[in-house]
């Protein structure tokens, strides 16, 4: 059996992360999503870690090689611990292959079976990044076409209409 891991902060998950997982879902038997906690991220997710994993959950349920857990240990460890042949991320520009290229190496340092996979992004969402998601939602905007239907109504919860 060939399965893999996605991982992320998916804070929140996009459509972006989708096209990857989707398409990772069509090359490989199982598709684990790990959801990271990512507690020092930055001033920390806008979602919790139980509302990410929902959300990624909502959003893949109609594809059915795909898990959706939870992590706060280290990548490779998790990995290990899962039983995964490969890491896959996505990737939308060269800076993101930077960090990608960068964080793929540190991993290759700690665990040296372990392989990373890149998957281009589609052209319909190499601008796309939970970034952006929470930005234009929490001024009003409208994200359709970059976050799933679930993930609107969240960020609408989370951040209100104006």
């Amino acid at each position: 059996m060939r399965k893999v891991l996605v991982p992320g902060t998916f804070d929140p998950i996009t459509l972006g992360h989708l096209d990857v997982i989707r398409r990772s879902s069509q090359m490989f038997d199982v598709v684990v999503v790990g959801v990271a906690a990512s507690k020092n991220k930055g001033a920390g997710p806008l979602f919790s870690l139980e509302e990410r994993v929902a959300l990624a959950r909502e959003a893949t349920s109609e594809l059915d090689n795909v898990e959706v857990t939870s992590f706060d240990n280290l990548l490779v460890d998790f990995a290990t611990s899962i039983g995964v042949a490969a890491i896959v991320k996505g990737l939308r520009a060269t800076t993101d292959f930077e960090y990608e290229f960068q964080m793929a190496m540190l991993n290759y340092r700690l665990k040296p079976a372990l392989e990373t996979l890149f998957v281009m992004s589609s052209p319909d969402y190499m601008y796309v990044s939970s970034s952006i998601a929470k930005e234009l939602a929490s001024l009003g905007g409208d994200t359709t076409g970059i976050v799933p239907a679930c993930v609107q109504e969240a960020l609408r919860n989370k951040l209100g209409s104006r």
